[in-house]
Parts: structure tokens; C-alpha cells; sequence
């Protein structure tokens, strides 16, 4: 049965069984991967997946059901599981099928060109970035990974208040990882990139940044412990702010999972941080012109100067509150319940380079990496202690590369530390949320080495 046919079918359903609303969220995607080693493909994948979800509001409940099979007897499957989920709900939370809003922005981040590319053409791709990266340095022993990769995604939402919404969207990604020897000292760079555009990517350059990177460990120190002067350059930073994203969840909040409830109006980072939530921005996989509960989405900042003017929110956290949505509603799936989550979600830069925020820095540590983020930070405390890799600072300047230290403290004091940004935003791996920075300058953190 096509889509539209088992929709009306379903809703006829639902309609004859009572339901005093009722909505399907229809998501599909399909993803290609190629990865290369020694110039000769070693993993080729073309999958597919998708499904609809199914809620629907009873006696002020609402429950939810879904399907990878679209046939009749998925209607009876899905309408039974609606009805069991709300009988057991215990909560009063008031919940909402949204009738739309009055318009949508133009949101195109979907390309037909990257849609036409070749699985031939994808491929050699691969190929040219593997030889490229051994090509750069005789140091560069061997590659760890290389692949290339695209992925298309559709979701579509439609409901019993006239509600019916599309969008589409696709992205080319490669990646790289070279693994670099120099007597017994061996390191592993990496280096990813992703484009709306399959000729936007670039073998050569994603080979540079990760020999670079591959390169730049060798003669890595360990450094004296210390508490002192940090940066986290773009990824880095990007990946604290990915982690610690949930303190900005109203829902989080109002389960006292946010040690930012009440706090709109308030000061809790330096006066250098603006955040900003941009559902618009060009060329990203998670722009989109309505959120999860189908409203219209829009740019806000989240923390401007400093002071938080909102947190993030759904229909029904924003009810609680008594506050409008910021149309934040998310679907993880269309298997998954309504939440809330970012859509692209960054720090926004200033006009100063990386250069000149770390020669005002004078001194301290620039760090380039972070790992152990989900077992070394507490999203609730904001406390985080995290194995890191970078360079010494020393009279403005990057000098040695450092590893095995470890840099501890607290993300919400390290927000309200942040003396500087730079203008290198830059954006993390792609997903239904991104997340993106430019290097941020702490007053001070501790760290340990040796």
C-alpha cells in the first residue's frame, strides 16, 4: 500500500474509533558507504530504512505506536498500540496535536547534483584520498580508515487538523586516518569532512588537515600539571558544547536534570558567548522548516552577551511553563516519542583569528582534542575530567604538541570563565542536531600531566 493510501486508511480508523486527534510521522532514509584500504575497496554498503509513527491523544492521553510495514495489518497493529500506550499514562501533563502554523521558511538543503553522483565516481573519491594521504609524508606508514559516505533523509507529517508538512535533505562526507611512525613514536590523525555538495569536498584537503594532525603528535611531551590558561580550538570546543547540550532542554530542566531552571534572564556565561539555535542555516542536515510537532521553525539565540533568554522548547514543556514553543520538538526516529533537542546549535564567532586570541593568551595550553566525554562528564553537574591532547602556549605562540593530560573542571563555570572567542567556527559530525564553535579562550582550568 503507498503512503498516502495507508495514511487515509489509518486515519479513518482512528477516526471511527473516537480518537479525539491523531497525527502519522512518516521518515525514510537511505545511506552509502565505501571504505578503501591498500587502493582496493574493502566494505561497500547501500541501505535503506524507514517507518511511520503513529500517536494519537484519547481521553487526554496520548499514545504512540509505529510500523516499518505499511498493509492493513499494520493499521490494526498501530491503532491497538495507541490505545495500550494511553491506558497506562499516569501523568497530566497536557499534551498537543498541533494544527500548523500560518507559514514555513524555504529551507533547501537537498541537492539533485549529489543525488546524481555515481557510486563509480563516490568511490574513486576514496581512492584518491587514501593515495593522497600516503603520498604526503614518507613518515605516513600507513591508513587506518578511508572511506567515503552519503546519506539522504525524508520526514513528512501529517494529522487530523489538516497538518501536512515535507522536507528532504542529503550530504556527502569522506574521512581519513593516517597513521604516522617515526622510530618507535607512532600516531593517528583524523580528519573528516561533510558537504551539501559532492564537488565541495576536497581529497586534498582533508588528507593535509589529518597528515598535519598525524604528524603534529610525534614529538608530543607530557607536560607538568598545572592550572592555567586554556583554548579549546573549534573541535574541541564543539564537542564539550555537543555533550554538555542537554543543561539547555527545557524538558531537562523541568525533571530537575538542568541546573539552569529559572534561570532565563540571568548571567551564566562571559560577556564574549552568544549561542545560537539556527534551524535555517544553509547546507546542514539539521536545518529544517518545522520541528518534530510540525511548528515552524526559527533562529534564536539562546545566550546573548552572556545571559540566557531561553531555554529549549516543545509544545508541552513551553505549556508548563507558559511560555510559546521554540520550536524545538524533536523526533529521533519515527519510532521515538516527542522530546526536545537542538537543531544547529553553535557558538556564534567574532573577528578575531585563532592567532590573535592565542598571542593575547600569552600563556597556558591549547587543547585540540578531548576524549572520554560520556564517562568523564556529568551533564548535570557539569563537572568533567577528560583525557586531552594540544599544544603549550608560550609567549603567544604554539609551541610543543602535549599528551596524556588531563583537563578537569566544571562547564558551567567554564562558561562564565570564557574570556575571548575566535572566528573559526566550525561544525561537528553531522546527525539530527550539529553543533559548532570557534576556539574559546578560559581563564583557567586545571590540568594534569606528570
Amino acid at each position: 500500500m503507498d503512503r498516502q493510501k495507508f495514511i487515509d486508511a489509518l486515519f479513518a480508523r482512528a477516526k471511527a474509533e473516537g480518537f479525539e486527534a491523531y497525527e502519522a510521522f512518516y521518515s525514510s532514509g537511505e545511506q552509502f558507504n565505501a571504505e578503501v584500504f591498500g587502493g582496493e575497496i574493502v566494505d561497500y554498503s547501500v541501505s535503506e530504512s524507514g517507518g511511520l509513527g503513529f500517536r494519537a491523544l484519547i481521553n487526554g492521553k496520548m499514545g504512540y505506536a509505529s510500523t516499518e510495514v505499511l498493509d492493513e495489518d499494520a493499521i490494526d497493529l498501530l491503532i491497538d498500540g495507541v490505545k495500550n500506550g494511553a491506558a497506562v499514562i499516569e501523568n497530566d501533563d497536557r499534551q498537543f496535536i498541533f494544527e500548523g502554523s500560518s507559514e514555513y521558511a524555504s529551507v533547501d538543503n537537498y541537492s539533485e547534483s549529489l543525488a546524481a553522483v555515481s557510486a563509480k565516481d563516490k568511490i574513486q573519491f576514496a581512492l584518491d584520498l587514501e593515495k593522497i594521504t600516503l603520498s604526503r609524508d614518507e613518515r605516513i606508514q600507513r591508513v587506518g580508515g578511508c572511506a567515503i559516505l552519503t546519506s539522504s533523509s525524508e520526514c513528512a507529517i501529517y494529522n487530523s487538523k489538516g497538518l501536512n508538512v515535507s522536507h528532504k535533505s542529503n550530504l556527502a562526507g569522506g574521512y581519513v586516518v593516517p597513521i604516522a611512525q617515526e622510530g618507535e613514536r607512532v600516531n593517528t590523525g583524523m580528519e573528516i569532512c561533510v558537504k551539501q555538495e559532492f564537488s565541495d569536498l576536497s581529497a586534498e584537503a582533508i588528507a593535509n588537515k589529518a597528515v598535519k594532525q598525524a604528524l603534529d603528535g610525534l614529538n608530543a611531551i607530557q607536560p607538568e600539571s598545572r592550572t592555567c590558561a586554556i583554548a579549546f580550538d573549534s573541535g574541541a570546543a564543539t564537542s564539550m558544547l555537543s555533550v554538555f547540550s542537554s543543561i539547555f532542554s527545557a524538558d531537562a530542566a523541568q525533571k530537575g536534570l538542568s541546573l539552569l531552571k529559572g534561570r532565563e534572564g540571568e548571567k551564566i556565561a562571559g560577556d564574549a558567548v552568544t549561542i545560537v539555535d539556527d534551524p535555517h542555516l544553509a547546507h546542514s542536515g539539521a536545518s529544517t522548516p518545522f520541528d518534530g510537532e510540525g511548528v515552524a521553525t526559527y533562529k534564536k539565540n539562546i545566550v546573548e552577551n552572556g545571559v540566557l533568554t531561553t531555554l529549549l522548547h516543545n509544545l508541552k514543556t513551553a505549556a508548563k511553563q507558559g511560555v510559546a514553543t521554540t520550536a524545538n520538538a524533536s523526533r529521533g526516529s519515527y519510532a521515538a516519542t516527542v522530546g526536545v533537542a537542538p537543531t544547529n546549535f553553535y557558538i556564534v564567532p567574532s573577528e578575531t583569528t585563532q592567532d590573535e586570541l592565542l598571542a593575547a593568551m600569552n600563556d597556558g595550553i591549547l587543547i585540540t582534542e578531548v576524549s572520554g566525554l560520556h564517562a568523564g562528564a556529568n551533564q548535570i553537574s557539569g563537572d568533567f575530567s577528560l583525557l586531552a591532547k594540544g599544544f603549550l602556549i608560550e609567549n603567544g605562540k604554539k609551541g610543543a604538541a602535549v599528551e596524556q593530560i588531563t583537563v578537569a573542571g566544571n562547564f558551567f563555570t567554564m562558561l562564565n570563565d570564557v574570556v575571548a572567542v575566535a572566528s573559526d567556527l566550525d561544525f561537528g559530525m553531522p546527525g539530527s542536531s550539529m553543533f559548532g564553535s570557534p576556539t574559546l579562550w578560559i581563564k583557567s582550568l586545571s590540568v594534569a600531566g606528570k
